[in-house]
């Protein structure tokens, strides 16, 4: 992949805000992920720090948020020193491609970040290394391009995914452990969208009842659908 500066990260439109009230959706998701994560994490893509703050407990001994927008890190790091944080976390400002090259965790995961990236593959290539041996590197991205709308495109968004193409972006030296959608419900309130109200992006009213209310009901349908069906997917690798 073509270096980049880490100016080039600058976050495009407010969707991290918009998504920050969604507690019980992070919960979620991270009950299916919490399994492979082992004890040191390594997190690309730290944002605002949503994901830190739901996952990430005095358990593990390092949780590493490494993210290119220097002022978000600034941020991350002033929260942490009023003890937003855990002590174990360690926000810097980074790309996967700048961390030092003997540097290696138990897992990487990259929540929402890698449909931001042009190159997704040649990103999990540079991962890989950094990777423990039996080390998982894990994936959450927005599901089905068919739903890829003008708001996708305002904050950056390159592609949405499938299994299928999770499948395809498997880098070398590790196996895809698997790959399944989550929040069938949720899907059915993006059809709905696309084909009635087309609205530019989410409001916070909305998410705050898709969070609320159809989420928990995904937690009931989605092992009903096997976890084929769902607004994101999840992917899981293990380096040999």
């Amino acid at each position: 992949m073509a270096a980049q500066t880490n100016a080039e990260f600058d976050y495009i439109g407010e969707e991290l805000d918009v998504f920050s009230k969604a507690v019980n959706w992070k919960t979620y998701w991270g009950s299916k992920i919490k399994p492979y994560l082992g004890k040191s994490v390594l997190e690309v893509g730290a944002g605002i720090g949503g994901t830190t703050k739901v996952l990430c407990t005095p358990d593990y001994t390092r949780w590493v948020g490494i993210e290119p927008d220097a002022k978000m890190v600034d941020d991350l790091n002033t929260r942490k020193t009023a003890g937003e944080f855990p002590p174990n976390t360690d926000f810097r400002v980074a790309t996967v491609q700048q961390l030092p090259a003997d540097e290696t965790f138990d897992s990487i995961i990259y929540i929402d970040v890698v449909e931001h990236i042009e190159d997704d593959r040649a990103e999990l290539v540079s991962a890989v290394p950094h990777l423990n041996p039996g080390g998982h590197l894990i994936v959450l991205s927005p599901a089905y391009q068919f739903l890829y709308t003008p708001f996708d495109k305002a904050i950056g968004h390159y592609r949405r995914y499938t299994r299928e193409m999770i499948r395809d972006i498997t880098p070398p030296g590790v196996r895809l452990v698997k790959a399944f959608h989550l929040d069938s419900v949720g899907l059915l309130a993006s059809l709905a969208n696309l084909l009635f109200l087309r609205a530019s992006q989410p409001t916070e009213k909305q998410i705050l009842f898709w969070d609320r209310v159809m989420v928990p009901v995904s937690r009931f349908t989605d092992p009903l659908t096997l976890y084929t069906l769902g607004r994101s997917v999840i992917g899981v690798w293990q380096k040999a």
